[in-house]
């Protein structure tokens, strides 16, 4: 299911990412473009992250979205999914500890694929590596 997420080196917005490198999530989306995906960083605290223009919120953007990959707590992701369904997003990503059943239940409404309690990288990487993944 989630090959085509990763073969057609998607545009994922990373709510939640951190200028700091040795957090995850800018580990993460550093990993992300070094694979060639399009990487959009959404943080209302900065201008730039990893040298991209970030974004206060994913409505924001004015462009495409095919992943939503979120670094914020699990009581804060129903208002990030509401918008990814806004903005036409296909994949809402719960990094590894993010789990919220209520926002992916609306998501999985709205026609997104939900991944929870994973992550990105990981699967990236093993995606890569081996064979198809399965959520």
């Amino acid at each position: 299911m989630l090959r085509s997420v990763f073969s057609d080196r998607p545009s994922i917005a990373v709510v939640g990412l951190s200028p700091k490198e040795h957090r995850p999530s800018n580990q993460v989306a550093r990993y992300l473009l070094d694979a060639g995906c399009t990487i959009i960083p959404v943080n209302p605290g900065q201008d730039r992250i990893l040298g991209l223009p970030c974004y206060p919120d994913l409505v924001s953007i004015g462009r495409p979205v095919d992943v939503v990959d979120i670094f914020r707590r699990a009581e804060q992701v129903a208002p990030i999914v509401q918008d990814a369904i806004l903005i036409g997003a296909r994949v809402i990503w719960m990094q590894q500890g993010i789990v919220n059943e209520e926002a992916a239940n609306l998501a999985r409404k709205a026609g997104l694929t939900v991944v929870m309690d994973r992550c990105i990288k990981i699967d990236h990487e093993r995606f890569i590596a081996g064979p198809e993944i399965s959520s």
